[in-house]
């Protein structure tokens, strides 16, 4: 789902909470319509113009082993087909695919993928 959407989809409860209770303020207190409909508009506009400020809220971003994709490593255990890699200075479980060749220790990888808490790792 893309951004604003999510953003927008966030703001349609605060917008019919306002829709809600500019309508019983009109039939309570008999608020004129355009009072009404003006106090909505500007709860809208409101959300429209922070859009910009508040976007990276609002963005999903990788978390855990998924954001080290792409980064380099030094293995240090001999992967085969499980063992240890340092990547930034901290230390992940990783395998190698299936059918490729054990990784000694002290080499250097590259992560192509990541999954929850264990990375997988080609030789660089």
């Amino acid at each position: 789902m893309r951004t604003v959407t999510r953003y927008y989809l966030f703001q349609i409860p605060g917008w019919a909470l306002t829709a809600v209770l500019v309508t019983l303020l009109h039939a309570w207190l008999g608020l004129p319509v355009w009072v009404a409909l003006t106090v909505l508009g500007v709860v809208v506009l409101k959300d429209v113009i922070f859009y910009p400020l508040l976007r990276r809220a609002y963005q999903l971003e990788a978390s855990g082993a998924a954001q080290l994709v792409g980064l380099r490593g030094v293995a240090r255990d001999p992967l085969d087909p499980t063992g240890y890699v340092y990547v930034r200075g901290e230390l992940w479980r990783a395998h190698i695919e299936p059918g490729a060749a054990a990784i000694p220790a002290g080499t250097e990888v590259r992560v192509i993928r990541g999954h929850r808490m264990t990375l997988t790792v080609a030789k660089d």
